[in-house]
């Protein structure tokens, strides 16, 4: 296949990030190219599973977490799950490579290996809960060190699949790595409508997910508003996105070039992504890059609201703050396929809601007034 490289371009692209007190700085990114990444990365990483105390999901079956213990936190996060027939052995080298790139990583098995990708999408939406669920527990190494509004999704073959239709159900998610990803034929743009950025690998000659036939598709109905990403692997079978020294390690190098750019925020990496790798039989991608690139912002402005939700990860209740009640201000629960599980006014600036009743999982808090709608996500344990 001729290697080729399609960036298309949009009209605009805004790329605004402030800081605390208003304040904005140029970063200096240095001479940072993909020859520069390494594997390990800089930090030393450790284990946890569940034998360690880490919650154990009813959607999917064992879990590892790879952390960084020498990396200054909050750390972002990504949750990744195996293929049909497969264990969670099969996609484990991520763990240590992200988390030695100070990326916090949970690997998990299925309930089956016979799970199809609905079912993988619900074990990696169940690993986010229980990342989410470090951060508050006190005898955790991770307990408030968690950025609980950076998660990201990946999955191999049928994982893959999973991972996207992971981020079709929580757009609140920051990134998806869909490793060699499949879904069956019934799968229509519906199904992957969202406008999560996706990074799709896939091997040339893949006989058991041909990438015209489930990567080309995956990127070809993933929206053209959606930035996204396909590097198909010269001469390369299904596993070659398995581990993150696949494609001569470029693999690896793009993957965390994607994840520091959309799920950390380091623009950065953002060029890394633009030049078509020697590995690549075809690279295609509409992704653009901030003209000048621009620091991360640490403390979290990107992500401000007019109102405040807290504690999340809760259980028994979660208390709403808004900085005023006219217009009819009200809220809404929400589940993650839009359900409006519970509602009400808001008569006071700060409220406290009953959410007993919830199943633990991942909920939206949504404030409305008759000019506007704001939408965060929170965790019920």
């Amino acid at each position: 296949m001729t290697a080729k490289n399609s960036h298309s371009k949009r009209s605009s692209l805004l790329f605004s990030l402030l800081l605390t007190f208003s304040v904005s700085f140029a970063q200096n990114c240095g001479p940072l190219t993909l020859d520069s990444i390494n594997n390990p990365g800089e930090y030393a990483y450790s284990t946890l599973t569940e034998s360690d105390g880490i919650r154990n999901g009813p959607d999917y079956s064992g879990a590892t977490i790879y952390y960084p213990i020498n990396a200054t936190p909050p750390f972002a996060s990504i949750a990744i799950v195996p293929g049909y027939l497969s264990l969670q052995s099969s996609i484990q080298d991520w763990g240590p490579f992200l988390a030695s790139h100070g990326i916090v990583v949970i690997t998990i098995g299925t309930n089956s290996i016979f799970n199809d990708p609905s079912q993988r999408r619900d074990g990696l939406l169940d690993a986010i809960v229980t990342i989410a669920e470090e951060n508050t527990r006190a005898d955790s190494p991770l307990f408030g060190n968690i950025d609980t509004d950076k998660f990201a999704v990946g999955g191999w073959s049928m994982g893959g699949g999973g991972a996207q239709l992971a981020a079709a159900a929580d757009q609140t998610l920051k990134a998806v790595v869909a490793l060699c990803p499949w879904l069956d034929a019934q799968t229509t743009p519906a199904n992957l409508e969202h406008s999560v950025p996706v990074l799709i690998f896939s091997g040339e000659i893949d006989v058991i997910a041909p990438p015209s036939a489930h990567a080309n598709v995956h990127y070809d109905y993933t929206p053209q508003s959606t930035e996204k990403l396909l590097f198909e692997l010269d001469n390369a079978g299904h596993n070659v996105a398995n581990s993150p020294t696949g494609g001569q390690d470029q693999i690896g190098k793009i993957a965390l070039s994607w994840l520091q750019h959309y799920l950390i925020g380091d623009s950065c990496y953002c060029p890394l992504l633009l030049d078509t790798p020697s590995a690549a039989s075809s690279y295609i991608t509409n992704v653009l890059c901030p003209e000048n690139t621009t620091s991360i912002d640490p403390f979290g402005a990107e992500n401000k609201k007019s109102y405040q939700l807290y504690p999340t990860p809760c259980s028994g209740f979660i208390t709403l703050e808004v900085d005023h009640t006219n217009d009819g201000k009200r809220y809404e629960i929400l589940s993650l396929s839009g359900v409006n599980i519970s509602s009400g006014l808001l008569f006071t600036q700060t409220t406290k809601i009953d959410v007993q009743h919830l199943a633990s999982g991942i909920y939206f808090m949504n404030v409305i007034t008759a000019h506007s709608s704001e939408r965060i996500k929170f965790i019920v344990l």
